[in-house]
């Protein structure tokens, strides 16, 4: 989906299961006390890190209050909430990457049921029934209510660039950043090809945390979906509309 409308939507998430839920410094997140973190990792014990949310798979019952999050400030100034560990596993990803000289930033993880709902209504105003069906997730059925799955964004030579259509000419960027996802626990989740499994397009930016790197490099390395690494394919034509 185009970045820059569903960013202040996540802002209505609000603090359940928060850690470090106070005003967030740009490209920083806040320092949590040991308490806290301790806390952290008995509410992330609870989550199925493996969890299958699709078009045919809705978020499990009680997910979003039990999933802990992390507060971040991102280089635009917009607030991003991110399962804990995952967030973690990020800062990794993204200390791997800028050794390459590849810098990315977070755009959007976890998203409220309610959120997702202003994010149709206003993406099917401004572009369409088709738009919304090709890239935005039902309410209750977003991959993103996990906070397991992250929408990255990059910085090119010092600038910013979070527009889809913008991102999709760096796919030489792109394909250093996929090689790096599994042996910190992520994957990519929209193959392209894979439209047909996932129900959605192609999208290079959109990576989902496993918590597992074995796994994660598993199903990189045999080039499958989560649903297929699972074993559990969709049951009717999810198949997203052509343009």
């Amino acid at each position: 989906m185009k970045k820059r409308v569903m960013i202040a939507a996540v802002a209505i998430a609000g603090c359940i299961g928060l850690a470090g839920c106070g005003a967030g410094t740009s490209g920083s997140t806040e320092t949590t006390e040991s308490k806290q973190s301790e806390t952290t990792q008995e509410q992330a014990s609870v989550i199925d890190y493996m969890v299958l949310v699709n078009k045919e798979n809705p978020l499990p019952d009680k997910w979003e209050d039990e999933v802990s999050l992390t507060k971040y400030t991102n280089s635009l100034g917009d607030e991003v909430l991110t399962e804990s560990r995952a967030y973690d596993a990020y800062l990794e990803l993204k200390k791997d990457l800028e050794a390459e000289g590849i810098h990315v930033d977070l755009d959007s993880a976890y998203r409220s049921i309610e959120a997702q709902k202003e994010i149709v209504e206003d993406f099917t105003k401004k572009y369409g029934e088709t738009y919304v069906q090709q890239y935005v997730a039902v309410p209750g059925y977003s991959e993103h209510h996990t906070g397991l799955a992250l929408d990255l964004y990059l910085n090119v030579d010092g600038k910013d660039v979070y527009y889809n259509e913008d991102m999709v000419k760096y796919p030489e960027i792109w394909e250093k950043i996929h090689a790096k996802l599994a042996e910190h626990g992520f994957i990519l989740r929209y193959l392209e090809g894979k439209e047909s499994i996932t129900g959605f397009n192609y999208e290079p930016w959109h990576i989902r945390y496993l918590d597992d790197p074995e796994v994660a490099k598993e199903i990189t390395e045999k080039g499958i979906t989560l649903e297929e690494y699972l074993g559990i394919l969709p049951k009717t034509d999810v198949t997203p509309p052509k343009e």
